[in-house]
């Protein structure tokens, strides 16, 4: 698979340190001979991204905020000044209060809400529009999401109402855009540990619930996100769109814990 991915390249948004899954996405990218651009959001983060990002041979940061449509825009001229054209977008961005990311979801403030669904969902909204003006020979836009958005997970909250309308968005842009081939997708990785996953109240008791309940009793590793990207970013998954990929050791087949864990 060293070759799958060559010539293709790609831009890939929400690294924050080497735990995080869009750089295990990014590494399998990499291994499979994409070249890559990456968003980072302020200075902090470019000094972490930054080293990330030369080991994989790239020097191709671009600062975004994305709820700002100048920003966005500069990103996406910086990609078409570069480049001409792109072949896929990884969009592993959210983000809530993490305050409110404990106790009851009946307490979440407007203000908590109404940023939550602007950074969680609509920013992949916006991502996707500009993106496919560069696609024009089709590609890939794949973003992440969590079983929350369809069963209620302790802790999750609004973030599971803004997963709900993210995957929600995955179908219809998948139908606006398969007419000029660029398929839509999301990742569904069950708890693991990176520093978004660490902002939700009761993290590590999920990690070990899922861990010891899952048909495949293990969590997903950066590795296992990493190659399903991998095949819908490439020729493999050329007739997959709309869909979202549970990469979850199994978990979301579950009615009830092991039999061991009642």
């Amino acid at each position: 698979m060293t070759d799958l991915m060559q010539g293709r390249r790609g831009l890939v948004m929400g690294v924050a340190n080497d735990r995080s899954i869009a750089w295990g996405i990014a590494r399998a990218l990499h291994a499979a001979g994409a070249e890559l651009a990456f968003s980072y959001q302020g200075e902090a983060f470019g000094k972490r991204v930054e080293p990330l990002a030369a080991s994989l041979g790239s020097n191709f940061l671009v600062d975004v905020d994305v709820t700002d449509d100048a920003s966005l825009d500069a990103c996406f001229a910086a990609l078409r000044d570069r480049w001409g054209t792109v072949d896929f977008v990884i969009h592993a961005i959210a983000y809530s209060d993490k305050t409110e990311l404990t106790g009851r979801f009946i307490n979440t403030t407007r203000a908590n809400f109404k940023q939550s669904l602007d950074i969680s969902c609509f920013s992949f909204i916006d991502v996707a529009r500009r993106a496919a003006d560069l696609m024009p020979q089709g590609g890939s836009l794949v973003t992440l999401t969590f079983q929350g958005s369809n069963r209620v997970t302790p802790n999750y909250n609004v973030m599971g109402v803004a997963k709900a309308a993210l995957e929600s968005s995955v179908r219809y842009l998948a139908n606006d855009l398969g007419p000029q081939k660029v398929r839509v997708n999301a990742i569904s990785p069950g708890p693991m540990k990176t520093l978004a996953g660490a902002a939700i109240g009761g993290a590590r008791a999920t990690f070990r619930h899922t861990e010891a309940n899952a048909p495949l009793r293990a969590n997903a590793t950066l590795e296992a996100v990493g190659g399903t990207a991998v095949w819908l970013c490439s020729d493999w998954g050329a007739c997959t769109t709309g869909e979202v990929v549970r990469v979850d050791g199994g978990f979301h087949v579950l009615g009830m814990p092991q039999a061991d864990n009642l």
